[in-house]
């Protein structure tokens, strides 16, 4: 590439091409390969030469869907999955066993918390947790047995921040694997590798698709982690298909101009909301009043797509407003083009419980706002209406 510049890399790394030249990558939907000959079958299933085999392990819209990622994030390589909960549990399942442990941020994702809480345990894996902003139960909760320290920053839906240069240099300190859930964050607003992090994980199914059209996971790292990651996902199945991929790496190409709308619109309902009388409190990494802002502007470059406020009223209040909404979809993706409003207490992290909920700072009231690429005022105008009392 002439440059390293994220918007050229994005666009311009397209490094699969047939003999027809296409200006835009084709799409490759073949199962399988042929080889020339009995020895090159045997050399590429041998790894003695690089090459397709099988669409399970490797296909060219993966390849360079890959390929592009890693330069974006600043990792050496990286793999992709079929959904984002496919990369997270990859990962896990690849660098964890009986015995281990693992050290998590206590806000994360509904089916986040149903992996650590429920189904690994099965298998003696044990977990605990730790508050994003207290130090001292990440130094405290470390354990001899502690293989994995696992964060999502910005977190869902508290859009808790932790300082990624602290705790890469705790992972570090102690030999523990630290990986970062970066998908509210995407690799053009953060890139956690920079900051200590030695595997970055992304649901691709949000910003990174955009559209709120596929499904894709996408783990990223060193050659020598993600050799680990492709020695389990090879033959468990987690595979992404090559049209996701392809789909993916088209919407790449925009993804700055998107995230910078995003972002944009975002700080400006944030804004908007701290000041209504309706709202008990405003969650944004980017305004002043986050308690974490010195850290978010420190090692994010804007604040992201996501608000979440707690409505004055508990739940029958948060559903008023939900059902009010006109212009807003009720649905519980988010990182889409259109604005989307989600109840996470009964639904993302409804398998929860109201203890386990509270914990993590979801109360009744809370409503997470995915803000989309509209027009800014017609945004504010359907939230302005839906909290008007009759």
């Amino acid at each position: 590439m002439p440059n390293d510049n994220f918007e050229t890399i994005a666009i311009r790394l397209q490094t699969e091409r047939s003999q027809y030249k296409e200006h835009s990558v084709p799409l490759y939907l073949t199962s399988s390969y042929k080889f020339d000959d009995a020895e090159e079958m045997r050399a590429l299933f041998a790894n003695e030469k690089e090459g397709n085999v099988y669409s399970r392990y490797a296909n060219p819209n993966t390849t360079e869907l890959i390929e592009k990622m890693a330069a974006l994030e600043g990792a050496q390589t990286g793999w992709v999955t079929a959904t984002g909960m496919a990369a997270l549990f990859t990962t896990f399942a690849a660098f964890l066993a009986a015995g281990d442990h693992v050290l998590s941020s206590r806000s994360v994702f509904g089916s986040t918390h149903q992996l650590l809480n429920n189904i690994f345990p099965k298998w003696n894996i044990s977990y605990s947790y730790a508050d994003l902003d207290k130090k001292e139960q990440w130094e405290n909760g470390i354990q001899e047995n502690t293989k994995m320290i696992f964060v999502e920053t910005p977190s869902n839906p508290g859009i808790d921040i932790i300082d990624l240069e602290w705790i890469g240099a705790l992972a570090k300190k102690h030999g523990i694997l630290l990986v970062v859930d970066n998908c509210f964050a995407t690799p053009y607003l953060q890139q956690p590798l920079k900051y200590g992090a030695d595997l970055s994980i992304h649901s691709a199914t949000k910003f990174i698709d955009g559209q709120g059209r596929t499904l894709g996971g996408i783990i990223l790292g060193s050659d020598e982690l993600i050799r680990q990651i492709e020695g389990f996902a090879r033959h468990s199945g987690p595979a992404m298909s090559p049209f996701n991929a392809w789909i993916l790496s088209k919407s790449l190409e925009t993804l700055a101009v998107r995230m910078d709308r995003h972002c944009e619109n975002a700080l400006k309902v944030a804004n908007f909301l701290e000041a209504r009388e309706e709202i008990k409190q405003v969650r944004y990494p980017f305004l002043p009043s986050h308690p974490q802002y010195d850290i978010a502007k420190k090692q994010m470059k804007q604040g992201g797509g996501i608000v979440t406020l707690v409505i004055n009223g508990g739940g029958a209040a948060a559903g008023r407003f939900m059902d009010r909404l006109k212009m807003f979809s009720i649905s519980a993706n988010l990182g889409d083009t259109r604005s989307i409003a989600t109840h996470p207490a009964t639904s993302t992290h409804s398998k929860l419980t109201e203890e386990q909920r509270l914990e993590v700072g979801i109360e009744q009231g809370t409503v997470r706002l995915s803000i989309g690429l509209e027009h800014i005022d017609d945004i504010i105008a359907d939230i302005s209406q839906a909290l008007q009392v009759d």
